[in-house]
């Protein structure tokens, strides 16, 4: 029986260093305390998208749409997939639809609607929040809570491979929408 437990020992030293000892009572509660310190608090922020109306010209006389419709159509459009598809670490509380203004393209040499939306969501984490700070039809994101948030090591890399990651899908929809 003795040789048993001395081999498990070593097996255990070997897979992994630093458990050959026990920890008493004290420093088991201790290891507790602080990890239940360390939770993670939810991020609440507003996240603010402006969808671009391009105008289509009517085909045979009916069809057409102008830069308003277009842009509160699309509007409308991302608001039903925003309220009705989960989102992984997401969970939107609240929808505002904005007030459509216009802004005028010197490459079209024509006024262009934005229909603006606004979403107040709670993260799980920051990370999460990359994948709207990608998207072209975002303008900004204002954290509401917590009012101070300390990133560790891991935390960070992780936001730089998740932009990373969003960029390059972003990129690739791009390029297979314009091939096809």
């Amino acid at each position: 029986m003795q040789s048993v437990v001395s081999a498990l020992r070593e097996e255990q030293n070997l897979l992994k260093p630093g458990f050959d000892t026990e920890l008493s009572l004290t420093e088991q509660v201790q290891i507790e305390d602080t990890v239940e310190k360390t939770v993670i608090p939810k991020i609440r922020a507003k996240i603010r998208f402006d969808y671009k109306g391009k105008s289509r010209p009517a085909r045979f006389f009916f069809g057409g749409k102008n830069s308003e419709e277009v842009a509160d159509e699309l509007r409308e459009q991302q608001a039903a997939l925003w309220r009705n598809v989960p989102l992984q670490g997401i969970m939107i509380e609240k929808i505002d639809l904005g007030e459509i203004y216009f802004v005028y393209d010197e490459e079209t040499d024509d006024e262009v609607a934005f229909a603006p939306l606004e979403l107040e969501v709670i993260a799980d984490s920051l990370w999460f929040l990359v994948r709207f700070a990608v998207r072209e039809e975002f303008r900004r994101v204002k954290i509401i809570e917590p009012p101070e948030l300390t990133l560790s090591l891991q935390e960070m890399e992780q936001i730089f491979f998740e932009v990373h990651n969003q960029t390059n899908s972003q990129v690739k929809q791009r390029l297979k929408r314009y091939a096809d």
